[in-house]
């Protein structure tokens, strides 16, 4: 029989279905390139907006998690496809919103012709470039830094592939997953205004939405509504953490692994409701009666004769296949780059390429310095809240809302200042690259930090270290390859950050710094398809050589001397 739990517990799981079936149902309306839609300031539309942004939000965080389990694995586990697949997300984080949209905005609304459903898409697709290479990034070291021993337990209990990956994987995997999802929904939040207000070779769509609305209050220089717009995000996002990420949080400390117990594990009362809640408990063992079954399905499975007969040609042929693998890839680059060139010399000249070269060094100056300036200040702060999880769950929502804070509503105050004070454009307007993407290295160092072994610090206190030789020893080591993390996340985060910080308009004024970013967003908005590649590409190189040359250094050396579980 239900309990009082379930008084609660019921009304808000159908009334989140009433609302999930309401919002989804405005997607299905139809659409034609070319039509205006209504979009108002007044306050009272906001919480349908919300609902909007907040569906089209976690719908991309839906693909996120399937792009990061399915694309990440992989290249943990294959050497030749890691070769190949980590490149690529370099790549493909270090390039602009702005650019994915100026590829994808004409293809989904043909795909999708006379549906709402192109520029959803477009919008849902633009918001998962935001948040899908951080998760994956962090699937994959987090795989990369599984125990040998539990590994050797699973094939001693003879564990398929598949439920290894559930049983093992996934949860050894999962507390730092949670932190950095949390961190990419922050990061998508950042970037709504560009995704929902698309403004790309002719094509200008304002989707409903905070993100839009954000953007025509900033057209129109209405404070007020801007302030609405602040009251609303506060709002959601509270929410977000209520109903989504403090209950993961909290459930995911189950699978920390350690051998002496957190002093204060962080709760949730949304998980303890659906816990306690009787009807609510029987009606989950239904999917997961089903879950369990596919498993033991999947799992007992043996491969059929083609797939058989793949395997056991790649186990034989293994040398041959690598050299195969290596030509090809080769040979694809290659013809890559020949059209490539070909289609960017059709329309720009050498000079106007190391022109843009030249922008790139100014733009990666600046994020340089702006990411060593941020982990200075966060890890200190990430660590001593990491340590206390009362103090965590304090500052997550906190946090939450400082990371998704979009940098266009501090436009006003960037702009205002500048002109006001006569500073130098060059210099001022570089903070607003940093402010969205230094939680990255916060919400790192936060989850580095929180699974720390806590007998290891409780051996360091028994030996009497200094906080100095506790600091050399046990923290800065165990929290390395989260920082690792956070840095690469952040500097890729800044970079993409760039197209929207280096051209800053509020109302009739524009001011306009000299670097990569702002090449790329005046080239968008023009629709200059060769010279967006030029940029996107050049941005491109750049990160994969920072990458190259340093971060994937740093995270080898990680690997390698600080797992403190291996």
């Amino acid at each position: 029989m239900p309990n009082r739990w379930d008084l609660v517990a019921i009304p808000l799981v159908l009334g989140l279905l009433f609302v999930i079936s309401w919002g989804t149902r405005q997607v299905t309306v139809p659409y034609y390139a070319g039509e205006v839609l209504p979009l108002s300031l007044n306050p009272a539309y906001l919480p349908e907006y919300a609902l909007r942004t907040t569906l089209r939000m976690v719908a991309a965080m839906l693909f996120s998690l399937l792009f990061t389990f399915t694309y990440a694995t992989y290249a943990a586990k294959s050497r030749r496809a890691e070769a190949l697949l980590i490149p690529v997300l370099d790549v493909l984080q270090s390039v602009p919103i702005l650019g994915f949209l100026s590829i994808t905005v004409t293809g989904f609304i043909d795909l999708f012709h006379g549906s709402m459903l192109g520029p959803e898409a477009a919008a849902v697709f633009a918001i998962f470039t935001s948040q899908a290479w951080n998760m994956a990034f962090s699937f994959y070291h987090s795989l990369k830094m599984i125990p040998k021993d539990l590994y050797q337990a699973a094939h001693v209990f003879q564990l398929s592939p598949w439920q290894r990956f559930w049983k093992l994987e996934v949860p050894f995997a999962l507390p730092a997953l949670v932190w950095n999802s949390m961190m990419s929904a922050s990061g998508g939040w950042f970037f709504v205004v560009a995704s929902e207000a698309i403004s790309v070779a002719g094509h200008h769509i304002l989707l409903p939405g905070i993100g839009s609305y954000i953007a025509v209050a900033i057209r129109q220089q209405d404070l007020t509504a801007i302030g609405y717009a602040i009251g609303t995000m506060f709002v959601v996002i509270t929410l977000y953490d209520q109903l989504v990420f403090r209950p993961l949080v909290a459930w995911s400390e189950r699978f920390r692994v350690e051998t002496v117990a957190t002093d204060a594990a962080p709760g949730s009362w949304v998980l303890t409701l659906l816990r306690r809640a009787r009807l609510i408990h029987w009606l989950m063992q239904v999917p997961e009666a089903l879950w369990e079954a596919s498993q033991r399905f999947v799992g007992s499975r043996r491969p059929t004769l083609p797939l058989g007969l793949i395997g056991h040609l790649f186990h034989r042929e293994e040398r041959l296949l690598a050299r195969l693998w290596r030509y090809l890839t080769i040979v694809s680059v290659t013809a890559a780059t020949v059209l490539f060139a070909r289609y960017v010399l059709a329309e720009v000249g050498y000079l106007e390429i190391a022109y843009v070269l030249l922008l790139g060094l100014i733009t990666a100056t600046r994020v340089v310095v702006l990411v060593a300036l941020a982990a200075l200040i966060w890890v200190p702060v990430g660590v001593w809240v990491g340590q206390r999880p009362r103090v965590a769950q304090a500052v997550q929502p906190l946090a939450q809302f400082l990371a998704a804070f979009p940098a266009n509503l501090l436009f006003p105050l960037a702009v205002v200042g500048i002109v006001r004070y006569h500073l130098n454009v060059e210099i001022w307007l570089s903070p607003l690259m940093i402010l969205g993407t230094q939680w990255y290295i916060l919400f790192n160092v936060i989850a580095g930090a929180s699974v720390l072994p806590g007998d290891l610090r409780e051996v360091a206190l028994n030996l009497g270290l200094s906080r100095w030789q506790r600091w050399r020893r046990l923290i800065l080591p165990g929290i390395f390859p989260a920082c690792v993390t956070g840095g690469l996340t952040a500097f890729g985060g800044a970079w993409n950050a760039s197209v929207v910080a280096e051209v800053v308009n509020w109302g009739h004024t524009q001011l306009t710094a000299t670097g990569l970013g702002a090449y790329i967003a005046q080239q968008t908005v023009a629709g200059d398809y060769p010279r967006i590649a030029l940029g996107i590409v050049v941005m491109s190189l750049y990160v994969l050589v920072f990458n190259r040359l340093f971060w994937q250094r740093l995270y080898h050396y990680a690997e390698e001397r600080f797992n403190l579980l291996g």
